[in-house]
């Protein structure tokens, strides 16, 4: 069996040390597997021991890799095996890391699950739909994900919703009632709400205008539109164009009636 003939520290890494066997560098291990196998100058080693602290001494690698990775902030299991993946460590080395992690509690996929869903409520304001997408891609498991989110309440949902609803209405007052509605039903879906919910976000807003806001909205949309068709069509035509998607936007018939009236006056 080769006989260990010299040790020395490693001059990057003061941690590890580099053994020589037979008067050749063999390995380098961690300062805990030296300890641990009482590595020392001359003692004999077999095949079999020195496979066995190859192995410990890359799981020990793939541990501080991943400890490193984890110091910025949480990750989900599954982000970290895919980093130890591509630092090419091995599956049964990123396993026993891994599993380290876990008795260290350096890793926990249901407390990351739930910071990551209060992040995402409090910075983005997402339903759960959304969140249980970025959860996905995390790598949670589908139990974990369901557990997590069951915590998130519906009174919590209906409050940030309501509040995108109404930031929503104040910047687009401009519009009328329908493409408001629309406006924050799009927004809602896309922040991962559901249907029921975005309808009881919608139903405390005040959407209504009076006479001088529909004069001053329809004046701005209809002139818009007169404009966009005016190049190809005129009269009874153009009227009729202006009119379609004034009623498509949700203007009152009367409303439109009366712009059309004043443009009619305009033109003569």
């Amino acid at each position: 069996m080769p006989i260990i003939t010299k040790i020395t520290q490693g001059k990057n890494n003061p941690e590890r040390y580099n053994i020589f066997l037979e008067e050749k560098f063999a390995f380098s291990v961690d300062e805990t597997v030296l300890v641990r196998y009482q590595l020392t100058k001359g003692k004999e080693l077999d095949q079999w021991t020195i496979e066995e602290m190859n192995f410990e001494d890359e799981i020990r690698k793939a541990f501080n890799k991943a400890l490193d990775f984890l110091s910025f902030r949480m990750r989900s299991e599954n982000e970290v095996r895919q980093k130890l993946k591509d630092k090419e460590f091995g599956e049964a080395v990123i396993d026993e890391a891994i599993k380290k992690l876990y008795e260290l509690n350096f890793l926990d996929d249901r407390a990351f699950s739930e910071a990551l869903m209060r992040t995402q409520m409090r910075s983005s304001k997402k339903g759960p739909k959304a969140i249980q997408q970025d959860m996905q891609k995390k790598g949670i498991d589908k139990q974990v994900q369901k557990d997590v989110l069951a915590s998130y309440s519906e009174e919590e949902q209906l409050e940030l919703a309501k509040e995108m609803a109404e930031k929503i209405a104040d910047k687009e007052k401009t519009k009328t009632p329908r493409q408001i509605e629309q406006k924050i039903s799009d927004t809602l879906l896309r922040k991962g709400y559901s249907y029921s919910l975005i309808k009881l976000a919608i139903a405390d807003l005040d959407l209504e205008k009076d006479e001088d806001q529909w004069t001053d909205i329809v004046a701005a949309q209809g002139d818009k539109l007169w404009r966009k068709h005016s190049g190809k069509l005129t009269g009874y035509d153009l009227k009729s164009k202006v009119k379609q998607g004034l009623y498509q936007k949700g203007f009152p018939a009367e409303v439109i009636n009366e712009y059309l009236e004043k443009k009619e006056n305009e033109d003569e």
